[in-house]
């Protein structure tokens, strides 16, 4: 554990040695701040038109008109920051020819993964950690339901777990940072639109893809509802990516 917990904080000090984390959460709270603003902005309007129709008119929901909507929107962000997150992990490593030092090391390949993963994991909290931010500012004028934004965060963190699992395999196959970035960024979108894939496909295959979409498990989360299935399908996803991560640097540390 010693070991594992040594690597994240390597990983986070590089993280923040370098541009990539300020990158990362400006990029992500310059872009969140402005659907918020937006979503706030939409959302007074429809308030008012509500207030204007007298007692009969349905009430607003702030966690459903307000805070989803700009956790929804705000994902689209994660297709270019999080292939920013872990584009280094192994590729670096394998540039500046650390990688050796670091295989030949006395930890396990599994203490390795887990390290980066979990420091990789730190910086995207981090991340959604601005996010609390704008909570707070909604929980000062207003009174919204807290369970929907707690149930968020779990589900992006879990589906962010998936993303970094996704990288971190693309990662340990090149030592270019670039084509790690670019493959991890297509990997994602073909994650991203395979709900729209669906569509065009029999029910069976329908069925499937939707299944294996890391958006559409995010749903349920969204609306306030913890479903075993949910979280069984993420984990099942990291531990799958975090597997296929530790054959490639198995067979790394064979040709070394």
């Amino acid at each position: 554990m010693n070991n594992i917990l040594a690597i994240t904080y390597k990983e986070l000090k590089s993280y923040f040695a370098s541009p990539i984390a300020y990158v990362v959460i400006g990029l992500y709270a310059l872009v969140y701040g402005y659907y918020f603003y937006l979503a706030v902005r939409f959302f007074e309007r429809q308030s008012l038109q509500m207030m204007g129709f007298g007692a009969g008119a349905p009430a607003v929901n702030i966690n459903e008109q307000l805070i989803r909507p700009v956790f929804q929107y705000s994902r689209v962000v994660f297709l270019i920051v999080l292939p920013m997150i872990t584009m280094r992990t192994y590729s670096e490593e394998k540039r500046s020819g650390t990688i050796e030092l670091l295989l030949t090391a006395p930890i396990t390949d599994f203490q390795i993964i887990m390290g980066k993963f979990f420091g990789a994991m730190g910086l995207y909290a981090s991340m959604l950690g601005v996010t609390v931010i704008h909570m707070l500012l909604l929980y000062w004028v207003s009174s919204p339901e807290l369970m929907p934004i707690l149930t968020s965060y779990l589900g992006l963190l879990l589906m962010g777990g998936c993303f970094m699992a996704v990288g971190l395999l693309i990662s340990s196959l090149t030592r270019n940072q670039i084509v790690a970035v670019v493959a991890t960024f297509a990997v994602f979108m073909m994650f991203w639109m395979i709900n729209w894939i669906a569509q065009f496909t029999s029910p069976t295959t329908q069925a499937i893809l939707n299944y294996l979409s890391i958006t559409g498990h995010l749903e349920d989360f969204m609306g306030g509802v913890i479903d075993t299935k949910h979280i069984v399908y993420y984990l099942s996803f990291i531990l799958f990516g975090l597997f296929l991560t530790a054959r490639s640097v198995d067979v790394e540390r064979w040709r070394g």
